[in-house]
Parts: structure tokens; C-alpha cells; sequence
């Protein structure tokens, strides 16, 4: 089985697929911080394609930086200025080739993460 990363992004204030995310991926390796991939998502609140595809797959530590504060305020939601959430950054660990799925569930004061299938 080969390892890849794929996300999803919920907007549940809104009760929606967050469109238009940028998504940034780094690995992560000692005090270094390399980026692998930028993707925006789609109308479905996913990205086209795996974040990070078989290919490039390495066990590691990953961050994905979700680009929250730029979605928030074109999409009209309430809140200051700044904004309370700006950029999310999760990262996590892939321990051995499989398949990753790391969803974030999105409103103006909140967000929450979990390893999905």
C-alpha cells in the first residue's frame, strides 16, 4: 500500500465546503521547515488531488498551514480586525505508508482537527 495525505474543509458556520483555502505543506526535519506542496481547495472544500501523492510519500512530521483569515474575510464572516484566526497550523506525524486524511472543521472562533479515513 502506498502513503498519501488528503484534507478537507468544513465551514461550519456557514454549514459548507470552504472553497479557496491556500493550504501549505511542509515537512518537517529537525529545527527546518520544507515546504512540499501549496494547493487552494475546490468547491467541495477539497483539494484536486492529494496533498501529498504516493510518490513523495516519506514517513515523517508534516505541518499544513491553513490560510483561514484570508477565506473568513471573503466570505463576509463576522469578527475583528485581526482576525481571531489567521493561519491554523496542524501538524502531525506519518508513521508508515497509508492513506492520511487530515479535515478541518472551520467557523470564525474555532476549528477542530482528527485523523480521518
Amino acid at each position: 500500500m502506498a502513503g498519501y495525505l488528503t484534507t478537507h474543509v468544513l465551514d461550519t458556520a456557514r454549514g459548507c465546503p470552504a472553497e479557496n483555502i491556500e493550504i501549505t505543506l511542509y515537512r518537517i526535519d529537525g529545527a527546518e521547515r520544507v515546504e512540499i506542496a501549496r494547493m487552494r481547495t475546490n468547491e467541495d472544500g477539497r483539494t484536486d488531488g492529494p496533498i501529498l501523492p504516493d510518490d513523495d510519500f516519506a514517513p515523517g512530521i508534516y505541518e499544513l498551514i491553513f490560510d483561514a483569515g484570508a477565506y473568513l474575510e471573503a466570505t463576509g464572516a463576522p469578527g475583528e480586525t485581526p482576525r481571531f484566526l489567521d493561519q491554523i497550523p496542524i501538524r502531525f506525524g506519518m508513521s508508515r505508508a497509508d492513506h492520511y486524511h487530515v479535515p478541518l472543521l472551520l467557523s470564525p472562533f474555532g476549528y477542530s482537527t482528527y485523523r480521518g479515513s
